[in-house]
Parts: C-alpha cells; sequence; structure tokens
C-alpha cells in the first residue's frame, strides 16, 4: 500500500481511484492495520473519493440530453444542464 501513496491522485482515471478506495475500505474493515496507517490511508480514502466524485461531474456536464418535438420525436441534443 505504501507505494500507492506515492501516486498522484490528480492523474488517476476513475477507475484507478475507484480500486484503490476500494482496497483501502477491505483493508479498514478487515481490522488488521495499525491505528496511524489506519489514519493515513483514511486520509487518502477520502481524497480518492473527491477525485472519484470530481471526475464524475466531469463526466455529467459532457452528457447531452435528447430534445424532442411536440409529438416526441428526437430534434437533437443539448447540453446537459447538471444544477
Amino acid at each position: 500500500m505504501a507505494e500507492n501513496t506515492q501516486i498522484d491522485i490528480s492523474r488517476l482515471t476513475f477507475e484507478r481511484a475507484i480500486e484503490e478506495l476500494e482496497t483501502i475500505v477491505k483493508r479498514l474493515e478487515d481490522g488488521k492495520v495499525p491505528l496511524e496507517e489506519s489514519v493515513t490511508i483514511y486520509e487518502r480514502g477520502e481524497a480518492l473519493k473527491r477525485r472519484c466524485e470530481e471526475l464524475l461531474r466531469q463526466a455529467e456536464a459532457r452528457v447531452d440530453k435528447i430534445t424532442t418535438n411536440a409529438s416526441g420525436q428526437a430534434t437533437g441534443t443539448a447540453p446537459l444542464d447538471v444544477q
């Protein structure tokens, strides 16, 4: 796990960040991690969670919604309003 703490979270893909986060959760749930290391990996887990949320927000912003006319036929796409 120590090698993962050297990887810059801001450069991780969603898949890699979620994979590392799942590993951290499993280790913490196992309960066999010393207290000091538990705190360190918990903090990294929080940062990984924020990274995943950021990447999901970015993906949502790129998704288009389908626009339709009065009869329900698709007429094109428009940017998704994520607010």
